[in-house]
Order: C-alpha cells, then structure tokens, then sequence
C-alpha cells in the first residue's frame, strides 16, 4: 500500500499546477480584484452590506452554491484534461522503462492514477474551494459591519449556514465523481493508448456504437438508440428537483440534512455500482495493452 499511497502523491506532485496553484492563483486575482472594485467605489460598499444583512440566509446560500458550482464546473473540465494527459504521461517522457525496473504492475500505476483523480486531486480543489467562500462569507460581514448592521447573531448565522452548505458541497462532490467515474476511466484508459486524443476519442466511441445500433436495429436517426439514451442518462448526474422547487418557491426554508437525505435516497447507486465496475474493466484492458505495448 505505500508504494501505491507513492504513485498518487507522485500524481499530485506531478499536476498540482492544476489542481492547487492555478485555483489559488485565481482565489488571490479574483480577491484583489472584489477589493479594489471597494476601493474605488465601482461597488457599494453599503448597499452591499445592508444586503447581507436584510436576506443573510437566501444571500449567503445561493453565494456558496453559486461558487461550489463553479468550482465543481472547473474540477470537472481539469479532471478530464488529467485523465487524457496523465495516464499517458508515463509514455510521453520517457518514464515508461523506469517504472518497468520497480516491482509496480501497469495496473497498479493506472489505477493510482485514477484514484487521484478520485481522491487526492480533487480534494485539492475543495479545500481552495471552501477557503474561497470562507473569504467571500468574510467579505460580506465585514461590509455589514461597516454600516453597523453586523452582530454575533449574524455572524452565527453565517457559520451555521457555512458548515450546512460544506456538508451539501461534499456530499454532492462525492456522488459526483462516483457517477463521472466511468468517463473518467474511459478517457484515461483511452489516453494510456493514443495519449492526448483520448477526450475527442472517448467522445467519438459511443458516437460511433450508437450509429452501429441504429443501422443494425432502426431508429428514427443514429441518437436516437437505447446506447444513446442510457448515455445521455448517465451524463447528467440525478439530483431531486422536488425538494430545491419547494425551496425556491418558499415553502419550506433550505435544510441541508433534509436536502442530503432526500438526495441519497433517490440517487441511483446501481448505476455507480455498474460504472464502478465497467471503470475497472477498461482500466484493466488499458494495463495489459501498456503491458504488452512496452514489451514489444
């Protein structure tokens, strides 16, 4: 277990420019930025301020949710671009041999890889994530303070409304990356084999299934097939709709353990048990190919 705990810290050595120094870069720039707009006044400080302070529940949580969506946007987009690059990288400098003379199989390194991405990587990510709302959070009381509305109260309120909202960003993350998690695989399984091309790859295969159903079974056009539906299911992760419409049309206020429950409930963990599986089959295959490829 160490030297696989080593091949997933050689991960993150490896992309942390990504995955930590460019999200803390931005954190900084976009700080600077919310700052000086202050500070010249392009941005009311008062009226911001009395705002946090009229609707600090509705204010305070539609702001995290709107950053955690953001940052759960940018995790996605450089998770993938590490699946395609990293799972090659091995091939690309050269490395291949060196990890040939350890006593690590190709399996054990494809899916270190993929545990960081699981893991490691993102976790990275979240904790840029949660500082940059915490930031944010502090911002505002500090500009409700300026117009003397602030209060421990408020301040409170915020901290409750802080710990509700990370327990729906991890919760939510996590079921996230478990349903992503084939994809993943498949792009990184894809780029252990054609390195670079393996998100346009990845993209084109179930294009290319899906038309072979549709000329061999019939359909009304090439996407409209039973691979073509389940992958359009499988693309967009199920969140209960039900529970946020009552919320936002004010039946009921936000509830962060009722929204975890009812979002775990309904979630459909056969589906993470079925990518889970189909992840680990196409990474073997990705490992018997780098085995024999370098081999020959």
């Amino acid at each position: 277990m160490k030297a696989f705990f080593a091949l997933m810290h050689r991960e993150y050595i490896e992309h942390r420019g990504a995955f930590f120094i460019a999200p803390l870069v931005l954190v900084v720039v976009v700080l600077s930025l919310a700052l000086l707009a202050f500070g010249v006044d392009r941005i009311d400080s008062r009226t911001t301020g009395q705002l946090s302070f009229v609707a600090p529940g509705w204010i305070f949580e539609a702001g995290y949710a709107g950053l955690a969506t953001a940052w759960m946007a940018y995790l996605g987009f450089v998770l993938f671009f590490y699946c395609a690059d990293g799972f090659a990288a091995d091939k690309r400098n050269n490395a291949m041999l060196f990890w040939k003379s350890m006593p690590v199989s190709d399996l054990k390194v494809l899916l270190s890889k993929l545990a960081a991405a699981m893991t490691i990587l993102p976790g990275s990510v979240f904790a840029i994530a949660l500082l940059s709302i915490a930031l944010l959070f502090g911002i505002a009381f500090v500009l409700t303070s300026l117009v003397g509305l602030a209060s421990v109260d408020l301040l409170g309120a915020i901290t409750v409304i802080f710990g509700q909202m990370t327990m729906v960003f991890v919760v939510v993350l996590a079921c996230a990356l478990l349903w992503y998690l084939p994809y993943m695989a498949l792009v990184g399984a894809m780029g252990s084999a054609v390195g670079r091309w393996a998100i346009p790859m990845a993209l084109l295969l179930p294009s290319i299934l899906s038309a072979l159903e549709w000329v061999t079974l019939g359909g009304l056009h090439p996407f409209d097939t039973n691979i073509s539906r389940y992958l359009s299911y499988r693309s967009q992760m199920p969140v209960s709709v039900d529970y946020l419409d009552r919320v936002w049309e004010g039946q009921e206020r936000f509830n962060a353990g009722a929204f975890v429950t009812d979002f775990l409930q309904k979630f459909d963990w056969l589906q993470v048990g079925i990518g889970a599986v189909f992840a680990f089959a196409v990474i073997y295959i990705a490992a018997e190919y780098r085995r024999r490829a370098a081999a020959n």
